[in-house]
């Protein structure tokens, strides 16, 4: 039975590769900020299924009734499951203009974590008996490459039932073309020493740009080297780049969500309180 909703007003920054699910169908992680600058995720939403009015875009401000707990047993401290009919687009996706300004002035406000405070935080709310942390901005101090893993080329036999089945009233059933690679940043945090952190980016805008790329280049292997450039150029030494990172549930595995990537500015700018 659904518990109480909420009203709530949620900046979109997070919104990953779909993915099949035996309940949905399919997912797309999807997470964002609220107004009151508190990290939340939507689950489930199956993005593909939702009427145009509904299509959402990152950075753009939605609103939609959040009920106050994650479906099913996910009890990460930031899911929440949403009203799907009552989502509302409010306005246009904020501007990536004066690079990225009306974006920084929320992005740059959120706390900056490292992924070992990130993960050190979530086994201590997981054996205080408190929903985790799962959620969060990681600022790297050093980006060393970005590794690209070939994968199966092909969804479990399972998965591939399911979704030649469809969903009630699609005909045909939505394509989920799986991802024949994985690109991982390798980077350090200011607490790494020695070390180095290993997180693949899921951002639906990879997926997409190397299915474009495979289009235009003719090949697997060159459209995945073209990803890894791409990945690379968003955390080069002209940018400020940050990583919205997550967990896999119900581990304390974190993966790049998505990269937040304005240039990099010569004087710091102070935003109001």
């Amino acid at each position: 039975m659904s518990g109480p909703a909420t009203s709530t007003r949620v900046l979109i920054t997070v919104m990953t590769y779909p993915h099949p699910s035996e309940t949905y169908t399919e997912l797309v992680c999807t997470a964002g900020v609220t107004e009151a600058g508190e990290w939340v995720r939507l689950y489930p939403i199956d993005y593909r299924y939702r009427p145009p009015e509904q299509k959402f875009r990152k950075y753009q401000w939605i609103e939609l009734e959040l009920e106050a707990r994650g479906a099913g047993n996910d009890s990460r401290a930031e899911s929440r499951r949403p009203r799907l009919d009552t989502i509302r687009l409010l306005g246009r996706p904020l501007s990536a203009d004066q690079n990225w300004l009306a974006r920084r002035e929320i992005i740059e406000k959120l706390p900056v974590w490292t992924l070992n405070q990130l993960r050190d935080r979530h086994d201590q709310d997981r054996k205080a008996g408190r929903p985790q942390i799962s959620l969060g901005v990681v600022k790297p101090t050093r980006i060393l490459d970005v590794e690209i893993e070939p994968t199966s080329g092909d969804w479990k036999p399972e998965w591939k039932a399911m979704l030649s089945q469809g969903v009630l009233f699609e005909d045909p059933p939505k394509e989920i073309r799986k991802l024949p690679f994985t690109w991982k940043y390798v980077f350090q945090c200011a607490d790494s020493g020695d070390d180095t952190h290993r997180a693949m980016n899921e951002d639906w805008e990879i997926g997409v740009l190397y299915w474009k790329e495979v289009q235009r280049l003719g090949s697997p292997e060159r459209a995945a080297e073209s990803v890894r450039q791409k990945c690379l150029q968003m955390v080069g030494d002209d940018r400020d780049p940050r990583f919205f990172m997550g967990t896999v549930f119900p581990y304390n595995t974190w993966i790049v969500l998505g990269v937040f990537w304005p240039a990099r500015e010569s004087q710091p700018r102070l935003f109001p309180l």
